[in-house]
């Protein structure tokens, strides 16, 4: 009776608990609401763009949902382009101050925005860029900018475009657990650093020729924004040109040297304010409040932007992984409503789950049944990726997108040897010839082994018939295109894989067109749960715990253990990217 009674006043006492904190937080949201209800944006104001959350194509948000944005570790890209297109034609906005990015995007979305910012240039108002340091990808992006300014003891990181794989052949070999790997594609190198302690030569040219092909188009457009030649640009790159302020001066990257109060009073002429003014700074994250409330594209036809993006992973999916459960139902009310008249799939993805691939694949095929699909590809469309891409009617990659990688793989762990080591020994009983399927503890036998590479095969005989019927040619034309190589956007559209080099908006107009629309607003799918529900789930301590493992252990020490989890979990066939791509 007495533990009755404590266990009913300990739930009484959590519930109270719960009731209390929830209170509170409403209270806390209140007051954030009202505290933004209270930013004013007053003329000549200039919107300063610091873009130090990690960056997402999109995140689901619900205008309805009074949490929206409060519980958001990221920027939805769709905001931020959707607020520099409105800033353009606001009155109140007189320029934009690019300021002290850490930008933490890929290099596809990085481009996104900054021919956003080209095009608000385009209005007459300026842009101006300041940092204290500036790391490639952020001069990259404030190379747009009418003049770039940078602290007089600061440093530019200009340098060309490099990658690193990390092999783990010894690692396995000292630990006695191995991966066993079955694969097809010359160039599948997902696979490649449990098999070896070195890189391929296959492997070494592709990584060289398509990191080589991303510097290329962002020399172009850097050489563009500073009227420099590429030819200049690649000699500052390989001396080191920029590494101070001075050298970044004289070689042509910045326009001055300034401490920020100096800046500011640069700012303060461009909006003729004098010096005793305080500028009129508009936050990113506040102006893209205000330009979501603005429409720039109306009508009762609408075009449906579908986002899939994440680790394809089969499944229901959500934010950051793509399942045919949560992109197959968008798919599905995209289809069957009545004021949609054109779907657009945005994938960025560097691939997974063969078999979820292809049930999306399926669901875009019926989709295109009833009206035209168009495929927007962001940083990446790798494999899995560009498996859900291939069955749309037109394609469009950016010039940094990393797409292709048409190739299967699978991975089965084994520990056969570190239970040798410390003494464990497994017997199997059966009824049949293959009733014990495989066994962790076992060697993996011929005929396992056989009917894994059968069902390799398989997938990847299916794979090259998408994408042959997808892009007109034949499955030998797939074929040497595929082998898991991958290639950049530019390269994709030389060979056919993509058709347009263009943006999101672009795949968007085409959609409209295709399906003969003037006008027509914007519909986005999928809704994830929201901000309150993540955050309710994350107070079940998964989160807390890999932040407190990171932290002991290190982010790139994290980052190996998260890659080698990664290979170890995956279930069936995989159609994924050929390594983990992380290009500085």
């Amino acid at each position: 009776m007495k533990f009755l009674r404590n266990l009913l006043a300990a739930i009484m006492g959590c519930l109270i608990a719960f009731g209390i904190f929830f209170v509170m937080l409403m209270v806390f949201v209140s007051l954030l609401e009202s505290a933004d209800e209270g930013v004013t944006i007053g003329k000549n104001s200039i919107l300063e763009l610091k873009l130090q959350q990690p960056i997402s194509d999109y995140v689901g948000n619900n205008e309805l949902d009074p949490f929206t944005g409060f519980f958001e570790q990221s920027q939805g890209l769709d905001e931020i382009l959707h607020a520099l297109q409105v800033a353009k034609n606001d009155d109140d906005i007189k320029g934009i101050s690019i300021n002290n990015n850490f930008i933490v995007a890929g290099l596809a979305q990085t481009q996104a925005i900054r021919k956003a910012l080209k095009t608000f240039k385009e209005s007459g108002k300026f842009i101006y860029a300041y940092s204290d340091f500036y790391m490639q990808k952020d001069y990259y992006l404030a190379s747009v900018a009418d003049s770039v300014f940078m602290n007089p003891v600061g440093a530019l990181d200009f340098r060309g475009l490099s990658t690193e794989v990390l092999f783990f052949k010894d690692l396995q070999e000292k630990t006695g657990v191995k991966m066993e790997v079955i694969r097809h594609g010359k160039y599948k190198s997902a696979v490649e650093p449990f098999l070896s302690n070195e890189m391929s030569d296959a492997n070494r040219m592709q990584l060289k020729e398509l990191i080589g092909s991303l510097w290329n188009s962002m020399v172009s457009e850097i050489s563009e924004g500073r009227n420099l030649s590429a030819t200049d640009l690649n000699i500052i790159a390989d001396t080191l040109g920029g590494r101070t302020p001075q050298y970044a001066k004289t070689s042509g990257l910045v326009d001055g040297i300034l401490f920020y109060d100096e800046y500011e009073q640069l700012l303060r002429n461009a909006t003729a304010l004098n010096s005793e003014e305080d500028i009129k700074y508009v936050a990113l994250n506040d102006y893209v409040k205000r330009s979501n409330k603005k429409i720039t594209q109306k009508g009762d036809d609408k075009v449906a932007i579908v986002f899939a993006q994440g680790e394809i992973l089969y499944g229901e999916g959500g934010p950051n992984v793509i399942g045919q459960g949560i992109i197959n139902e968008a798919l599905i009310k995209a289809r069957d409503d009545e004021k949609v008249k054109a779907i657009v799939l945005r994938v960025n993805s560097p691939g997974g789950s063969a078999l979820t691939s292809d049930i999306i694949w399926r669901e875009i095929q019926l989709a295109k049944e009833k009206k035209p699909v168009v495929v927007s590809m962001g940083n990446v469309a790798a494999s899995g990726g560009y498996y859900i891409a291939v069955g749309a009617d037109k394609i469009f990659a950016e010039p940094t997108t990393i797409t292709g990688s048409i190739g299967v793989f699978g991975t089965v762990p084994n520990i056969t040897e570190l239970a040798a080591n410390i003494g464990i020994n497994a017997e199997q009983v059966g009824t049949n010839k293959n009733s014990v399927e495989y066994s962790l503890f076992e060697p993996m036998t011929d005929d396992f082994r056989n009917v894994v590479l059968e069902s390799i095969e398989q997938t990847y005989d299916t794979f090259l018939q998408r994408v042959a019927m997808g892009r007109g040619i034949s499955v030998a034309e797939a074929d040497s295109l595929g082998q898991g190589r991958v290639w950049s956007g530019v390269d994709a559209k030389r060979l056919g894989l993509v058709d347009e080099l263009g943006t999101l908006d672009d795949a968007i107009a085409e959609a409209a067109n295709l399906a003969g629309l003037e006008n027509y607003g914007i519909k986005k799918f999928p809704r994830y749960k929201s901000g309150l529900e993540r955050f309710l789930e994350d107070m079940s301590g998964a989160q807390a715990k890999q932040q407190f493992i990171e932290e002991e252990i290190g982010t790139e020490a994290y980052t190996i253990l998260k890659q080698i989890k990664s290979v170890m979990e995956q279930k069936g066939v995989q159609a994924r990217m050929p390594f983990v791509l992380d290009v500085k």
